[in-house]
């Protein structure tokens, strides 16, 4: 199947099973990714000319963002994407790549309303059809990132499959890194309680964990997790990321006291995800 085709074939299976994602009352399904005919809606014309007996495609679009058939997306580099991905559906930058496309697509295909909605769910189409893998685990974050606000239940379950599916904890560390970056880090901290193995997994799951127990102000489990590092074999490596996490902890615990700028004014919480926290410019001196 040519990648176009594969692309229609997406949009058409998604309008068909379309109440299973989880969209807002009111709001539009996924769109074909290429318009239907019909009238012309009033805006600003796109480049070029309609041919005879056609109407133009009229996207509301800001000048320097106008899509033409003049730049189209080069089939061989969609087709190549599709390889690899079905030859490892957790390839993360592959699909990425994929899903810019398809959402260029998505907007080419797209007649007013909703544009990012549409694009969403041409993502959404692309990720649920590569999850049906028993490897995938990419696939299923992607989709737990696109629900997480209006079905956080369902989003929460796609998360745990990923995490059992990659031995790795790579899956794990992703999950958990994308509750942080949404602000759900009792969340995060609840899924890495119930699937991180220390010994096994990937440093990278463990941080996340403590981060996440830092940033719900949950001390006394950011101290237990950290301490559970120390039970994985690369030695040097949890040396440096006990020395790391040991400072954020002891700023924790001393602008809880001061009601500092990591806690609301009650002093139990910390309002927002610790980004780049390696980066020492980013960290605000203590109170």
């Amino acid at each position: 199947m040519k990648a176009k085709d594969r692309l229609a074939a997406l949009g058409d299976r998604l309008r068909r099973r379309g109440g299973e994602h989880p969209a807002p009352a009111g709001t539009a399904g996924a769109h074909a990714p290429t318009a239907a005919p019909g009238p012309a809606q009033p805006g600003p014309a796109t480049s070029g000319s309609a041919t005879s007996g056609s109407a133009p495609l009229v996207v509301e679009l800001p000048a320097d963002e106008v899509l033409s058939d003049e730049a189209p997306v080069d089939a061989g580099e969609e087709s190549r994407l599709w390889r690899r991905l079905h030859e490892d559906p957790n390839d993360v930058e592959a699909f990425p790549q994929l899903a810019e496309i398809v959402r260029r697509r998505a907007g080419e295909g797209h007649q007013g309303g909703d544009r990012q909605r549409a694009a969403d769910d041409a993502v959404w189409a692309l990720a649920e059809e590569l999850a049906h893998n028993g490897r995938a685990w990419y696939p299923l974050i992607e989709l737990a990132r696109l629900s997480v606000h209006d079905d956080r239940d369902a989003a929460l379950r796609r998360l745990a499959t990923a995490s059992d599916r990659d031995p790795s904890g790579r899956a794990l560390a992703t999950g958990l890194a994308m509750l942080r970056e949404t602000q759900l880090p009792s969340d995060a901290l609840g899924l890495g309680m119930a699937h991180w193995r220390p010994r096994e997994h990937d440093l990278e799951a463990g941080r996340h964990l403590v981060l996440a127990a830092i940033e719900a102000g949950r001390i006394p489990d950011a101290r237990r997790h950290l301490a559970a590092l120390s039970l994985h074999p690369d030695e040097g490596r949890v040396a440096v990321l006990r020395a790391e996490l040991e400072g954020l902890i002891a700023r924790l615990e001393a602008e809880r006291v001061a009601g500092g700028p990591m806690t609301d004014p009650a002093g139990i919480a910390v309002t927002g995800p610790l980004i780049d926290l390696r980066d020492p410019a980013r960290h605000p001196p203590n109170s």
